[in-house]
């Protein structure tokens, strides 16, 4: 089933590319690979969740924007590859926490992403992934998701 297919099986719309905040592009093509830069939670230009994990922000929230970051990547990549069916495999995961020091359930932030990835890519959607707790996000998001792909 092309991914599109599934993305509306899911009722789940891909986003606009969320505006660079910086001097970076969202996502860039090499060779049959796509990596994406760090995507926050925006939805309608707005971030879903601000401030640290374990404190201003609960855990399920922190699981919510992880979700939404991934999507955001996703919409990114596809932009560069050319469309969403153009995505054969999802290949790495990287996802920021911002976390309060004593917050160490970083994995289970990350699952956010990583669930949404194999919702909507199946096989194809799984991963190898990074979940690093870290002091502050841009704009103070609580966290932040890049991704590599294959096209």
């Amino acid at each position: 089933m092309p991914v599109s297919d599934r993305l509306a099986e899911l009722g789940i719309d891909l986003p606009p590319v969320a505006a660079p905040v910086a001097a970076y592009v969202p996502a860039t093509r090499v060779g049959n690979q796509v990596w994406t830069s760090g995507q926050l939670p925006f939805v309608d230009g707005e971030l879903t969740a601000v401030g640290k994990v374990g404190a201003a922000v609960s855990q399920d929230d922190a699981v919510a924007a992880a979700r939404t970051a991934a999507l955001n990547a996703v919409a990114a990549a596809a932009e560069v590859a050319g469309g969403v069916d153009n995505i054969r495999r999802v290949l790495k995961v990287v996802v920021f926490v911002a976390s309060e020091p004593g917050f160490t359930a970083q994995p289970a932030v990350a699952n956010g992403a990583s669930n949404l990835l194999g919702e909507v890519f199946g096989d194809a959607g799984v991963h190898v992934r990074s979940a690093v707790g870290v002091a502050v996000l841009p704009l103070d998001s609580a966290v932040e998701v890049e991704l590599v792909v294959e096209v």
